[in-house]
């Protein structure tokens, strides 16, 4: 068994099954998030025959690195993990700090038509260790410490919604990594359900639902997702998140030419936010091969952000990370099968 999809809870209840003192579990927990320990020998106040017992009784396994790409702020690692599954991390550093985006399953299966991802159907979902590890891996790697996690790599977070929520409650732990809940994002295309029960967990954190359409007919071109929970519900629960939390949430928005970047659709799209605490993030297409969709010119972004910023809709344009290293979630994956 890996340690790293151990809750400190469990590692407590683990230490009372070995006849150990739970007060131990602050030694082990800081040993290995905060000290990233390489073996159990490393583990401080630890008598020695715990530390064999850890050592017999655990793993400290990352997954393996197959490629590595290097852009401008941004590093993509391409993953196979003990069964050899591929996955995809990227880093992208920023002004405020480091942030990682990880994978949340082996494949997808929302079919987004313009997601590279969604080529790769859903083999199985990650388990939290092997969320957690992809953290410890970045780290450990680069000699970086991460600050901001995003749940936005291949996968849909929602759909592997049990371990999605052990992972959280693992990173936030004040002796794990200790990253706050508004350091760590979940991004959805769309699961209703699972957003409402996501804005009553204990370890929410903050929510971004890739939109990419104002009206149905478009949304449901886009995202398969839309037929099962259309705009109407999932914006109802995006609301119930907001109430309950009193957090804004990000709907991304990917502008993809004469498709959903028309003056017409920046209307629509006000009229749908109205007063709300909704911050909508522009994001050029990230062209990836065969897919048949092109990015908006820049002129087209910058009026329809301007028809945004006149309704008075909080309003970014996502600054464009990683074109030159394969950063499209799967883009990676895809190149690395093809060679």
């Amino acid at each position: 068994m890996n340690i790293y999809g151990l809750t400190f809870s469990q590692l407590e209840d683990y230490l009372i099954a070995s006849g150990e003192k739970i007060t131990k579990a602050p030694f082990i927990f800081k040993g290995l998030y905060q000290q990233q320990i390489n073996s159990f020998q490393e583990l401080l106040n630890i008598r020695q025959s715990l530390k064999e017992q850890l050592q017999t009784d655990f793993s400290l396994s990352l997954p393996r690195l197959l490629q590595q790409s290097s852009g401008e702020n941004t590093e993509k690692f391409l993953f196979a993990l003990q069964d050899d599954s591929l996955i995809e991390a990227v880093l992208m550093r920023q002004k405020y700090g480091n942030s990682l985006c990880i994978s949340s399953q082996v494949g997808c299966n929302m079919a987004c038509n313009f997601c590279q991802s969604g080529r790769f159907k859903k083999v199985r979902n990650l388990q939290p260790q092997e969320l957690v590890s992809q953290i410890i891996f970045v780290q450990k790697f680069l000699h970086v410490t991460i600050s901001n996690i995003v749940l936005m790599g291949i996968g849909e977070p929602f759909d592997n919604y049990q371990n999605v929520m052990q992972f959280l409650e693992i990173i936030q732990h004040p002796y794990g990594l200790a990253l706050g809940s508004n350091h760590i994002t979940v991004s959805t295309c769309g699961l209703a359900p699972q957003i409402e029960a996501y804005a009553t967990h204990t370890y929410h954190g903050l929510l971004a639902i890739s939109l990419h359409a104002p009206d149905e007919q478009t949304r449901s071109r886009l995202m398969p997702i839309n037929r099962r929970y259309p705009i109407t519900q999932l914006m109802d629960a995006a609301r119930f998140y907001i109430q309950q939390t009193g957090k804004k949430i990000m709907l991304e928005y990917t502008m993809l030419q004469d498709i959903n970047d028309t003056p017409q659709q920046a209307q629509m799209l006000s009229d749908l936010i109205g007063s709300d605490a909704f911050h909508v993030n522009l994001i050029p297409y990230n062209q990836t091969q065969n897919l048949g969709f092109t990015k908006s010119s820049q002129q087209q972004i910058i009026t329809f952000y301007d028809i945004l910023k006149k309704n008075h809709i909080t309003v970014t344009m996502r600054r464009e990370f990683g074109s030159s290293v394969n950063a499209a979630c799967g883009q990676l994956r895809a190149d690395y099968e093809r060679n």
